[in-house]
């Protein structure tokens, strides 16, 4: 059974998102190791410093997790089957310059040799894509595009 370029975008957006998951969740994890440790360690100023800068990583990676859950959520969204003559939540298009999957911002993702750019439906691009047909150009940067195939 041969697997879709649709189907391996999808997929490589869902590993994108469990491995920024995962990341953030083990560093959560060493922080709180590394707070644990603090506490037991000396008493005085270099103590309360160092708690203080571990709380603002914290913080941060918090922070970071809950953009990724956020991230997770709207990814749910986003059918694999369906298909449409426009360009939707979901598709692949394919166009004179460029391939974009309208899902998550995830950046490149390579499949079979060819280079996809994973955008969110509110990016910029995204922007432009959304609702636009086979055959309509678009314009971004200064460039044209036309696009060429919808899937």
């Amino acid at each position: 059974m041969n697997i879709t370029p649709k189907e391996q975008l999808y997929s490589s957006c869902k590993t994108y998102i469990e491995e920024r998951l995962l990341r953030i969740q083990g560093g959560i994890t060493s922080l709180e190791e590394a707070l644990t440790s603090e506490t037991k360690s000396s008493a005085g100023d270099k103590h309360e410093t160092g708690r203080a800068m571990i709380q603002l990583e914290r913080e941060k990676l918090g922070k970071q997790l809950a953009e990724v859950q956020l991230l997770q959520e709207r990814f749910k969204k986003v059918p694999l089957q369906r298909k449409s003559n426009q360009v939707i939540l979901g598709s692949v298009v394919y166009t004179s310059k460029h391939h974009y999957y309208i899902g998550i911002s995830a950046g490149k993702i390579l499949v079979d040799g060819e280079i996809y750019y994973a955008i969110a439906p509110d990016t910029p691009m995204g922007k432009i894509l959304m609702g636009k047909s086979i055959g309509e150009k678009i314009f971004f940067n200064g460039s044209e595009f036309k696009i060429k195939e919808i899937e």
